[in-house]
């Protein structure tokens, strides 16, 4: 096992959490907070937008059985790429698309996926790159929340058909 950490965000943690958590080679999905001021921030202080922080997922996996480049590939198909601190609904500094890198190999990953992704969206990608912050895990409530409220409003309606697109396009991929 080659054990690996991708730490993306994507909008509402939410949505990221369910898809990576069905993917073949990955371990452990966590909800958290990246990229701001302000230590242990609450999930009350992001919704402010005023933190700097964005909802992310961290994301462990086993690099023998899925490559960062493919939890990328995913990632840029399961969100909207070319929002500036929106996706859907969610609005505000906290939803912004972005990849925190944990390793040179990783920034270069990345950097040609993006490159490669300008082709397929029809505006510029606006996902931020950077390398990794300290991570702040969000509260529980927050962990595994798809599958522990499946018929809770967003989750129907927004995280439901995220997942299933993940089953629908990347199959060979999914648990």
């Amino acid at each position: 096992m080659t054990m690996q950490t991708a730490i993306l965000g994507g909008g509402c943690f939410w949505c990221t959490e369910a898809v990576f958590q069905q993917l073949k080679g990955v371990s452990l999905v966590e909800s958290g907070y990246m990229g701001g001021r302000n230590a242990n921030p609450s999930y009350e202080q992001i919704c402010t937008g005023t933190t700097g922080h964005a909802e992310v997922v961290r994301v462990q996996f086993d690099a023998e059985q899925i490559s960062y480049r493919e939890l990328l590939e995913i990632f840029f198909t399961l969100h909207d790429p070319t929002t500036l601190n929106r996706q859907g609904n969610d609005s505000g500094t906290q939803y912004r698309s972005v990849v925190y890198f944990t390793s040179p190999e990783q920034e270069q990953t990345a950097r040609l996926v993006i490159a490669e992704m300008a082709n397929v969206w029809d505006a510029p990608i606006v996902t931020e790159l950077s390398p990794q912050q300290i991570f702040y895990k969000a509260e529980d409530y927050h962990q595994d929340y798809f599958n522990q409220h499946p018929m809770q409003g967003y989750c129907a309606f927004v995280v439901a058909p995220k997942v299933d697109k993940v089953h629908a396009l990347f199959a060979a991929k999914t648990k």
